[in-house]
């Protein structure tokens, strides 16, 4: 099994969902060269490992983004993941910020979630209000707003991992059993944050959950995707004009690109901006 992944599993008795989440190596890949204080890596964990669970659920191609902005010290949490579990990821905020309840980070806020599918002429929105003191209760209240099924979320981030674990009461659950919901989400909140961070998804789930008949399903990879798109670049640049990219190669002496959410720079030099307006096919710059 790859060390970044979503793993979803089945309470079949008790007609009850779930889905266990780590991120290793594509939650480092996110991080790097960012240089994050630690309450700020704490919370861009944890939502992204749950927009690979939301994401994850994506019935056809397409892209889930979620932007949690607000007024405060954090200024937001931007993510992407694609129905294929290609996750991407920023923060941004302001110097000097400290550990601080997720209300007064976030101050006055919102979560956007956006998606985008190859089929609709226009991304679908919904705005989200900012209740609850953490990201797991703020999602544990979209989840249940939006499916009509209460949900429980508990989640967990570090520099080196982060992970979540997600329940969902599905409609015949009562049915089933009419405290059967009741009884897993009071075991599932004895997890311990370390535990969601080391603990094997079997392990897990047999600590959790030992006298319960669960039945797991075939993990599914996810992966940092941040790669260079030299095209989308240059066309920006064109749309620009020629005479407000000249100008700015007599005040810079270069264009400079900044990518934000990629943590990537493009540079054009007075030859490369030269060969794009002039039409030829310009060699790709190089990347300093």
């Amino acid at each position: 099994m790859a060390d970044s992944y979503v793993l979803r599993f089945l309470f079949e008795d008790l007609d009850i969902r779930g889905a266990f989440v780590r991120l290793g190596t594509a939650w480092q890949a996110m991080q790097d060269g960012r240089a994050y204080p630690a309450p700020v890596t704490r919370l861009l964990g944890e939502m992204t490992a749950t927009a690979a669970i939301i994401g994850g659920n994506l019935k056809q191609p397409g892209r889930l983004s979620f932007q949690l902005s607000g007024h405060g010290p954090l200024k937001s949490l931007i993510l992407d993941c694609t129905q294929d579990l290609k996750i991407r990821g920023m923060a941004r905020f302001e110097p000097g910020l400290a550990e601080a309840p997720l209300p007064q980070l976030i101050g006055d806020g919102r979560l956007l979630l956006t998606l985008d599918t190859p089929l609709a002429q226009l991304p679908y929105q919904s705005f989200v209000p900012l209740e609850g003191n953490s990201i797991a209760e703020i999602f544990e209240l979209y989840l249940a707003q939006s499916e009509q099924q209460p949900a429980r979320l508990f989640l967990a981030a570090d520099g080196k991992a982060a992970a979540g674990l997600f329940l969902q009461k599905l409609p015949d659950a009562d049915l089933r059993d009419a405290d059967g919901w009741n009884r897993i989400a009071q075991l599932a909140a004895t997890v311990k944050p370390e535990e969601l961070l080391t603990l094997r998804p079997e392990a897990l789930l047999t600590r959790l959950f030992a006298e319960e008949d669960k039945r797991l399903f075939e993990a599914r990879e996810v992966v940092y995707h941040c790669p260079e798109d030299w095209d989308k670049v240059r066309g920006m640049v064109l749309q620009l004009g020629r005479g407000e990219v000249e100008a700015i190669l007599a005040e810079h002496g270069e264009v400079l690109v900044r990518d934000d959410i990629c943590n990537r720079d493009y540079r054009f030099s007075a030859a490369d901006i030269a060969e794009l307006f002039d039409g030829a096919t310009p060699e790709k710059p190089t990347l300093h």
